[in-house]
């Protein structure tokens, strides 16, 4: 039976980081506005969280980081030329990036202290309200439905804070919080531990948390009493495990596929999945990797 529980009207956006591994396109321009075909990151972020019912987006910034609140801003200048040139179809791109009703609200972190400071920075906006928090670097193509729709169903059913996972290979736990699960059913489990990057030994499964959240507001009081963890850094994932000892914590294994754009090799496997789902290029593009793939079997690339 489906419980009654606080709608989730805020996301957090921790937007922050220096981007290093995209040295040096992010020398200047925010990893989070790496495009994937005609979108930046942040964007799809973004619009799976309004597709989910985000009404206040929070982002997490640094200095250089003004290009994502320009993108989400009125263009004036760019809409008034649009429009003197009869781009209507452009005109509505841009003009509808935020629906009208979503608010953006933007908070400086002035020191990257980690994952878990950015999220307490959310406080003030947050308040007493459950909340998502959306990693935009880990870009979720949800099969039917997104990740954070799955997600919200879970919540529905079973209050508490839920954090998506997924399956990785085993010597790969170094990369990620790793859970100790309880299965419930089916790619739904309850949290009994969480610890940070275990190496492959120390693992205590392969379910890997990726850039998924929703958390109850009672995280905020958690963070502010976690102390430094791995990398010399307040961690969310430490925080999580503190959470554990007042509330329950569920994961749910998605359904979908993640693309880790954090890294080279990911953002290039999105870039090419994307681009054949689009709709204006996908069929050129299917054509133009065929015959690349035809000629590096004759030995010509």
């Amino acid at each position: 039976m489906t419980v009654s529980h606080t709608r989730v009207r805020k996301a957090v956006f921790p937007v922050a980081g220096l981007g290093t591994r995209f040295l040096p396109a992010t020398k200047a321009s925010p990893k989070e506005m790496l495009p994937i075909v005609d979108k930046p990151l942040i964007q799809y972020a973004v619009e799976e969280a309004v597709e989910a019912g985000v009404e206040v987006l929070v982002f997490i910034t640094s200095r250089t980081k003004r290009s994502i609140s320009d993108h989400f801003d009125r263009a004036y200048e760019l809409e008034t030329e649009l429009e003197l040139r009869g781009k209507k179809s452009e005109l509505a791109m841009v003009q509808d990036i935020v629906p009208a009703h979503v608010s953006c609200v933007y908070i400086r972190q002035a020191e990257a202290r980690g994952l878990g400071h950015a999220v307490l920075c959310a406080e003030p906006v947050v308040g007493n309200e459950p909340f998502y928090v959306i990693l935009a670097d880990d870009l979720i193509d949800g099969t039917g439905r997104s990740s954070l729709l799955q997600m919200q169903d879970v919540y529905e059913r079973h209050g508490g804070s839920v954090i998506g996972v997924e399956r990785v290979a085993p010597e790969e736990t170094s990369r990620y919080g790793i859970i100790t699960p309880t299965e419930i059913s089916q790619r739904l489990y309850q949290v009994r531990h969480i610890v940070e990057k275990p190496r492959p030994a120390d693992a205590p499964s392969t379910l890997g948390v990726v850039g998924r959240y929703l958390l109850a507001p009672r995280i905020f009081e958690v963070l502010k009493n976690t102390g430094k963890g791995a990398g010399g850094e307040i961690q969310l994932t430490d925080a999580i495990q503190d959470l554990l000892n007042q509330e329950q914590v569920y994961a749910c294994e998605f359904e979908g596929v993640r693309y880790d754009c954090g890294s080279k090799f990911g953002y290039l496997k999105a870039t090419v999945e994307y681009g054949l789902k689009h709709t204006e290029l996908g069929n050129a593009f299917r054509d133009y990797l065929q015959q690349v793939g035809a000629d590096l079997q004759k030995g010509r690339r």
